[in-house]
This record gives C-alpha cells, sequence and structure tokens, in this order.
C-alpha cells in the first residue's frame, strides 16, 4: 500500500492543507482525483479531492456524494475532520471491508474548504465571532445563493458561483455542509411560505421523511449531538430540526442543492465552539468518524435506474418523479438518462414525463434494508421510439427565480397535526 504522512490534529492552513492534498493524489492516485472547481476572491484555489474507484469520471449506476466544510472561515472543525476523512478513507481502502465498498460503490467529493480566505483572515480563534466569517468581500456565503422563495439580490460571490458551476458538472444524490457553534443536524428548508408551513413555524420539503431520518443517521451516532451538549436553550430534538423551525434563512446551499440540484443536502453544525482549540480536535474525529462514515453510505437508500425509448437508446431531461412527493423543479434524468431517488422503505409510483405524451407510470417497493451499497436498481422501458430528439430544448430547466412565491395552498407533507398546532400555539404564547 502507498504511504502518506499521517496527519496531524491542528489547524492547516491553505499551504498545508494544499501539500497534504497533494499528497493524497500523487500517493493513492488510482482511488483519487484532486482538482480545484475555481478561485476564492484573493484568487486561492477551492480544492475538491475525488475519492472513488473511477474518480476521474462518473460511471453509470455509481451515485455522487459530497461534503463541504468551512463555508464559514471562522467554523473549523469541519475543515480539519474532512482532511481525516479523507486520511481515513485512502489508508482503509483494501483493508477494511466497509470503506472498501464504499470506495466501490460511491464517488465521493470531498471540498474541506469553501472559503479559505476566511479562515486565513482568523487572527485571534474565538468560539463565537471571528472576522473570517464571512469571505474577502464581507458577504456570508451561506446567504449568497439564488433562493427559491424570495428575491435575493446580492452580488454572487466567487466562491459560490464556483460551486453553482460545480453543481452542474456531476449528479449529486446527497451532500452535507459541515459548519461550527452549535450541536445539531439541520435539514431543508430553511427558508419558506405558507404553503411549506411557516404558519407553523416549519417549512417542510416534499422528502420530509427522507431528510428526517438522513439528520437522524448522523446524529444519532454521535453522542454530543444527540443530547445537545451546547449549553444553549434550543427546540432540538434528539440533534436534529428542521431548518426554518430553528430561524429562516435567505440564499442558503442547502435549499439550492435540493432544489436546483436535485442534491438531498443538510447542514451539520459539529461544534458549540465555532473555533476550538486544536487540543479538542482529536475528541470531534472521534465523536464524528461514525457519522461521516454512516451518512455517506446513506446515498443508496430508494431506486436508481436509467430511462429507455424503444431502441434502448438512455434518455436525458425527462422528468421522474415520484407521485405525492413531486419537487417544484422537477428532477430529471442525467446525460446518461439516470435517475436517483433517496427514498425509505414502502411502495410507491414513479412517474416519468415527456413532452408530448402521457405519463408513464412504475411501480417500485424498495425493500427494508439497502442490497449491499446499492439502491433498488430499476430501469425504465418507455413505449415510444424515434421521436425524443428535443426534449432539451422544449423542455428547459428550471429559472433560478423565487419559484415558491406563488404557491398556494398545504402539501400532505406540510399540513399540521392537532398537537403540532397546540405547541406551535403555546409557544408563540408563552415563550
Amino acid at each position: 500500500m502507498p504511504a502518506v504522512a499521517a496527519l496531524d490534529f491542528s489547524y492547516h492552513h491553505q499551504p498545508e492543507m494544499e501539500a497534504f492534498l497533494k499528497n493524497v493524489a500523487q500517493n493513492y492516485s488510482s482511488i483519487t482525483h484532486l482538482h480545484s472547481i475555481g478561485k476564492s476572491v484573493q484568487g486561492r484555489n477551492l480544492w475538491v479531492l475525488v475519492v472513488g474507484r473511477s474518480p476521474k469520471e462518473h460511471r453509470i449506476g455509481i451515485p455522487e456524494f459530497k461534503y463541504v466544510a468551512n463555508m464559514h472561515g471562522d467554523e473549523a472543525v469541519g475543515r480539519e475532520l474532512l482532511l481525516h476523512l479523507i486520511e481515513y478513507l485512502v489508508t482503509r481502502d483494501g483493508r477494511d471491508p466497509e470503506i472498501t465498498n464504499l470506495i466501490n460503490s460511491t464517488r465521493i467529493h470531498i471540498m474541506p474548504s469553501m472559503n479559505p480566505d476566511g479562515f486565513e483572515a482568523v487572527v485571534k480563534p474565538d468560539c463565537f465571532y471571528n472576522d473570517g466569517r464571512d469571505n474577502s468581500n464581507l458577504y456570508d456565503l451561506n446567504r449568497n445563493f439564488p433562493d427559491a422563495f424570495e428575491l435575493n439580490e446580492v452580488p454572487r460571490q466567487p466562491e459560490t458561483v464556483a460551486v453553482m458551476k460545480w453543481l452542474t458538472t456531476e449528479t449529486f444524490v446527497l451532500s452535507a455542509n459541515l459548519h461550527g457553534g452549535a450541536l445539531v443536524a439541520s435539514y431543508p428548508f430553511d427558508n419558506g411560505v405558507p404553503a411549506t408551513g411557516t404558519l407553523y413555524s416549519r417549512s417542510l420539503t416534499p422528502d420530509d421523511d427522507v431528510f428526517q431520518y438522513l439528520a437522524n443517521t448522523y446524529a444519532s451516532r454521535n453522542p454530543d449531538m444527540k443530547r445537545n451538549s451546547c449549553r444553549i436553550k434550543t427546540g432540538f430534538s434528539n440533534g436534529i430540526i428542521n431548518g426554518y423551525s430553528w430561524y429562516p434563512l435567505k440564499g442558503g446551499m442547502q435549499d439550492y442543492n435540493y432544489i436546483w440540484a436535485q442534491c438531498f443536502e443538510i447542514t451539520l453544525e459539529l461544534s458549540c465552539c465555532k473555533y476550538p482549540r486544536k487540543e479538542k480536535l482529536p475528541g470531534f474525529w472521534k465523536d464524528n468518524k461514525d457519522s461521516l462514515i454512516e451518512y455517506i453510505k446513506q446515498v443508496h437508500i430508494g431506486v436508481k435506474g436509467q430511462v429507455f425509448d424503444q431502441n434502448q437508446t438512455p434518455l436525458s431531461n425527462v422528468t421522474v418523479e415520484v407521485q405525492d412527493r413531486k419537487h417544484i423543479c422537477p428532477y430529471r434524468t442525467n446525460k446518461f438518462g439516470e435517475y436517483y431517488l433517496l427514498l425509505l422503505p414502502g411502495s410507491y409510483v414513479i412517474e416519468v414525463t415527456v413532452p408530448g405524451h402521457d405519463p408513464h407510470l412504475t411501480k417500485v417497493t424498495i425493500p427494508p434494508k439497502s442490497q449491499n451499497f446499492s439502491a433498488l436498481k430499476k430501469d425504465i422501458l418507455l413505449p415510444f421510439r424515434g421521436q425524443l430528439n428535443h426534449i432539451s430544448e422544449s423542455n428547459p430547466l428550471c429559472p433560478r427565480i423565487p419559484l415558491y412565491s406563488e404557491l398556494q395552498g398545504h402539501s400532505a407533507a406540510t399540513k399540521p397535526s392537532l398537537f403540532l398546532f397546540l405547541v406551535t400555539l403555546f409557544h408563540i404564547l408563552f415563550k
């Protein structure tokens, strides 16, 4: 096995981080690929290390997963955890069956720092606030994305533009962004309208059951997160919370991923202190290692496959949705005709829609346990032939505007129970 210098538990600035990433890419070239998706305001590279059996290109049937950290430059724990995760993955390939299977079946993208300028701007680390939170233009990158609920007119920053472009180059299925300042797994939506449940102090997606499951998957394996060890009063339940219920946020990255990139993303707050002493880092790694690995494995829940016409030609840009949980920006097949739908065990009806044709319905049953690092595979053959050459032109992608602004009514996921209504009323009257 190739060797890589052991990573110490300290904070690694840009030159040290780059040296480590390049060393890994050189010594584990068969399973890693290092590239920059763009540059920060001050010209620092936004590095991404890909780990997988085919690290340089997508393989059909292999889902794409990503972790992003250090969006706020002063929230430093996630940055270091992702460097240690990289070391853990590459040094255990071929030795640890679980990690080997994960690398065989998944393409894992890891961005240790989305805001390297902010990290370098921190002079005297503080638990609660540092100058490096924003980028060099003094913009909060987690308020800088297009928003589906209200117009977000802040100037788009280079780091944000780079991530948005990156999301169009890969078929990301599952993601998490790593933050600090609390201990909780927060799930979409971060913003909302009455149609998503904001009258009841929450904002729920059509996939709320899946998001709660994903957040629980991470929090339940982190003892401090599960019991909320921070000395602050919160509404966290077993270490998870709906983002809007915690506090509304316009222009956040996790909502953007879910709506426009077809990628389920949650936010992981990993430390009560934003920038703790380096002596605390081994404990953070111990508390989060199992959660980080287990969360990656969830990219394999649900169903996946390709959509073909009668000539066995894969069809790109075809809408593939589950009945009763359709997205405001419909999920579509990629250029290989692939679709990935994260679903919990149960029976569903998949609806495939092609312009000019009736919807094609397919029933699927997701088994109780994922099938050896793979979602249920279900290819779909449409009863059409030779008529689908111009799908992309006639069915353009969703515009990046407030898509929910005109939406009326409540989806099934957002209809409140009497109990939740009374709890919310009590909170309003007595908080």
